[in-house]
């Protein structure tokens, strides 16, 4: 049943700066083996002899059939259904693009870093505070994503805050996504009968039914379960709805450790794990076959003022459990980090998302959500932070990408030369050759010498971040899709568009 962790093969000579380049995750393995082992067995057995509460009809159905119990209120999956999917999950789900050139394969140890977090407010430059997000902030948001190379998905990061009807909101925010960028979207839907109308649009989008199920560039963040141990009713119903489309589904699970989840790290992993388990083996019920991806989010919280914390060192510990685990079952999975409760692009941010998306991955998560843009506790963004964000993803993608040890790049015959001549590497026609290929510049980040900075206007990162993201959401509008479905679709949810700013 349960598969060891592999290790990883070689990165390519010269990787690409681009989005569809993935970093290479799992080198970092926290917990022995057998503590891996303690944890999966006791994460299988909280499904197996506690199970969940709460549980609709299409869910006990599902479960029951494939040897599951009903007792005392709780529905109790069996040790069969379980194995089998940890045995049958799809070791890698393609999240395509609406290009090919931004698909992702999710699995093994691949790993990729994007937007999320569904934010009620966005950060207004110009009054220096939070207000809260509409339709447009979304579209804006989708769009600088699509013009920011580090980013590689995006996951719906705002709230459509001004529109009030569920099935319209639903609607217009899987429209403003996809419409805003060429790139993985991933979204949510509140009612199952919601999924259909989404998957309609995608099947437009794609051509057909067929081409979207072949390569699906939408997929859904569904929160299945409610800590400790309950099933979300509709989320269980529209997982079986997307299953049904040919939509990709996240199993994700949001758990606060000594509040929802037990105090202790070990104790919350292995329930979050035992509630993401629930809905991939729902899914595995339903199509053996059905892209699924692993979503536990054990969340660390200031026990002192029950607010998050999400970038406290617990929380890398928390997700490097929680992904070992995983890595040991072999599952494509995602976490989140990046979750600064900084407000702004500060020291603060700066260091909190660094720490925990750099240790994501080389934890060996295959997609890290909430890594761009996301500030105050998963309250806001901030388009500043997206553009400085998308510095610090290229910095930490490249540090995970291995360099190649050969004779070649080795360079002892280089170094018997120069030592012998100029004394220097300056000059050398490989050290042009890779000037290029072999390191990535930073659009943000100050590397200017001292004298030319005493003499410059002292900006900040935030500052130049928000002159690059003003400078792209002035002239950024992707047209990846026809014109005519384009028109149909922006006049449809009242899209802005770059002729509307002009007139």
């Amino acid at each position: 049943m349960a598969r060891r962790m592999r290790k990883g093969s070689r990165a390519a000579k010269e990787p690409s700066n681009g989005p569809d380049t993935a970093a290479q995750g799992g080198f970092w393995h926290p917990l022995s083996i057998e503590d891996v082992e303690k944890v999966a067995k006791t994460a299988i057995r909280i499904l197996t002899d506690i199970g969940l509460s709460e549980t609709p009809s299409i869910l006990c159905d599902a479960v029951i059939s494939n040897g599951g119990r009903f007792v005392d209120g709780r529905l109790l999956y069996s040790r069969d259904l379980i194995e089998a999917t940890l045995k049958n999950t799809p070791r890698t789900v393609r999240l395509a693009g609406q290009i090919k050139a931004h698909d992702l394969m999710v699995g093994g140890q691949s790993v990729y870093a994007g937007t999320g977090g569904a934010a009620p407010n966005i950060y207004d430059q110009y009054t220096q505070d939070y207000r809260p997000s509409k339709l447009h902030d979304l579209y804006s948001a989708a769009r600088l994503s699509d013009a920011l190379d580090h980013v590689q998905f995006f996951s719906r990061s705002l709230v459509a805050g001004d529109i009030d009807d569920p099935l319209a909101f639903d609607l217009a925010t899987a429209t403003a996504c996809l419409l805003g960028t060429s790139k993985h979207v991933m979204v949510q839907a509140s009612q199952p009968a919601h999924v259909i109308q989404i998957a309609e649009i995608c099947y437009e989008i794609a051509g057909s039914e067929a081409a979207f199920r072949d390569r699906p560039f939408l997929s859904l963040n569904i929160n299945h379960a409610v800590p400790p141990l309950r099933a979300h009713d509709e989320s269980f119903a529209v997982m079986a709805e997307a299953v049904h489309h040919g939509i990709p589904v996240h199993c994700n699970v949001f758990g606060q450790l000594g509040a929802s989840s037990p105090v202790t790290m070990a104790g919350s992993v292995a329930q979050t794990l035992a509630e993401t388990l629930a809905g991939l083996a729902f899914v595995h019920a339903l199509d053996p076959k059905a892209p699924r991806i692993a979503g536990p989010r054990p969340m660390i919280i200031d026990l002192r003022t029950g607010g998050m914390a999400g970038g406290a060192g617990e929380q890398i510990m928390a997700t490097a459990l929680a992904v070992q685990v995983l890595r040991y079952w072999d599952l494509p999975c995602s976490v989140i980090a990046g979750a600064t409760d900084s407000k702004r692009p500060d020291f603060q941010a700066g260091y909190e998302k660094a720490l925990t998306i750099n240790t994501a991955i080389q934890a060996g998560a295959n997609l890290i959500t909430q890594a761009v843009g996301t500030q105050a506790a998963l309250m806001g963004v901030s388009f500043s932070a997206m553009v400085a964000d998308n510095d610090m993803l290229g910095a930490i993608k490249r540090a995970n990408i291995a360099p190649e040890i050969t004779q070649d790049t080795l360079m002892f015959d280089e170094i018997k030369e120069v030592v012998a001549g100029e004394g220097h590497y300056l000059g050398r026609p490989e050290t042009y050759a890779r000037m290029r290929s072999d390191f990535l510049y930073p659009n943000i980040a100050d590397r200017s010498p001292l004298d030319v900075w005493s003499t410059s206007d002292h900006s900040d990162i935030e500052e130049r971040s928000n002159t690059i993201a003003n400078t792209i959401l002035e002239s950024h509008w992707p047209n990846h899709l026809p014109e005519a479905l384009r028109l149909k679709l922006t006049r449809q949810f009242s899209l802005r568009q770059q002729k509307d700013l002009q007139e």
